[in-house]
């Protein structure tokens, strides 16, 4: 009877590693950019009430570092966990998944003039 050696495991392709660092990433919209290399970014869910059943909107405020300053208020971006930079802020802006700062501008002159 022959007995079978477990192989030993592979080291894991480029993009499993790739994966596995994107655990964690909260998808949200920049609320304000007046901060350098600092962005709040407002992250929307719906929770359900524990005895009524009914879903709510909350929100979570989270503070990102952007190092190059090149999100705008409106942007929707991807933020991933760090280690802490400051006092709020350990969250690192990872990528901008759509650019509304224009439309954001736009919509903010529309307010100011009414």
């Amino acid at each position: 009877m022959a007995v079978k050696t477990a192989k030993p495991a592979k080291a894991p392709a480029k993009t499993e590693v790739a994966a596995q660092s994107k655990t964690g990433t909260k998808i949200g919209v920049v609320e304000t950019d007046q901060r350098e290399k600092t962005r709040k970014v407002v992250v929307a869910y719906l929770a359900k009430h524990p005895k009524y059943g009914k879903y709510t909107r909350q929100r979570t405020v989270l503070h990102v570092h952007d190092e190059k300053n090149e999100s705008k208020t409106g942007d929707v971006v991807e933020v991933a966990p760090c280690r802490p930079l400051s006092k709020t802020k350990s969250w690192k802006l990872v990528r901008i998944v759509e650019s509304r700062a224009e439309l954001a501008a736009a919509i903010k002159s529309v307010k100011e003039v009414q």
